[in-house]
């Protein structure tokens, strides 16, 4: 959209849906324009490839991306991918180029993630506001308090500040890929990256991270509604290992379908984890309580599913909270 405003001469971003998608159809074009222009003065080849997010909703177009971008490395080309904005209009007006790089870097099974911004890393607080706010090097876990810290972009060509990045660090160590964030405009940042010079903040890959199909349940899809659950199902699906039973819910948000992904809630709205359902809202609102015989006798169809999400159809969240330890080295 940026690079489409400045060949239509803008001096504004634009803000109608239709708008934007007609200054990325310009955009894309140039970009991709530029990209194999300056690759190819190093003998290499540039692809462009444009994702949506209904590319990483459905299993199979995700499998398909996934194979698509392997291949394209595998015979040396440098896929240059960016969100679809001519067509997507829900990646305009919630997506990000931090998101999207993490999804990515998940799919590929990417062993680092560079992030460059204007800032040299994550700090304890806005270094634009605080000059006294610490640059914190490395991050072994990302807290509520680090959350916290994190602000707003205020530059007109963004689409998020450092609170996308975080999301995005989190996306990605939970797939297995560390992340850098440091400053693009330092001379010679990427080489002084992979050289392992300390720059930047670094955030540590979880040593127990998600696997591929694990990962499409957590990031890849939509959420739809959520359940709410009591603290005995709290406590089954975060300490036990267990799959989500009617009996332990006690509250249904949202409309959704039979395979549907929603999230689930403790009593105090903190979200667990997120999962497939085997049941619509509806129809979970009708057996939300209710113990395997109840729910045999009321839909009166025993081939049913006892589990309102199978653990294997599951992603629990990790509520560990290591206060300083979060910052201790990987």
């Amino acid at each position: 959209i940026g690079a489409g405003m400045g060949r239509l001469r803008m001096e504004h971003r634009p803000e109608s849906i239709p708008e934007k998608q007609a200054a990325a159809a310009v955009g894309q074009g140039l970009l991709i324009q530029t990209y194999e222009k300056l690759f190819s003065r190093h003998g290499l080849i540039a692809a462009q490839v444009l994702l949506t997010r209904a590319d990483l909703v459905s299993r199979r177009r995700y499998i398909n991306a996934r194979n698509t971008l392997r291949c394209l490395l595998g015979w040396g080309v440098i896929p240059i991918i960016n969100e679809n904005d001519t067509v997507s209009a829900e990646e305009i007006k919630f997506g990000d180029n931090d998101q999207l790089s993490a999804l990515v870097a998940g799919l590929i099974d990417a062993q680092l993630l560079i992030i460059l911004t204007t800032v040299d890393g994550f700090y304890r607080g806005d270094p634009c506001r605080d000059p006294e706010a610490e640059l914190i090097p490395v991050v072994n876990n990302i807290t509520p308090q680090l959350k916290s810290w994190a602000g707003r972009s205020t530059d007109e060509l963004a689409t998020g500040g450092m609170v996308t990045k975080l999301l995005a660090a989190e996306i990605a160590t939970s797939s297995g890929t560390g992340v850098y964030i440091a400053n693009g405009t330092a001379p010679d940042i990427l080489k002084r990256i992979i050289s392992g010079e300390t720059v930047g903040t670094y955030f540590c890959p979880r040593k127990r991270y998600l696997n591929h199909r694990k990962r499409w349940i957590a990031y890849g899809r939509v959420v739809k509604g959520s359940v709410t659950v009591d603290d005995g199902a709290r406590r089954a699906l975060c300490r036990g290992g267990k799959s989500l039973l009617p009996v332990g819910v006690v509250g249904v948000k949202g409309s959704f379908k039979i395979g549907d992904l929603i999230a689930m809630q403790d009593l105090e709205g903190r979200e667990l984890g997120r999962g497939l359902s085997n049941f619509s809202s509806a129809t979970l609102a009708r057996l939300k309580g209710y113990t395997s015989s109840e729910i045999a006798a009321t839909l009166g169809d025993s081939a049913r599913p006892e589990e309102v999400i199978h653990r294997d159809n599951m992603v629990i969240y990790s509520f560990e909270r290591r206060g300083k330890d979060a910052f201790r080295g990987c």
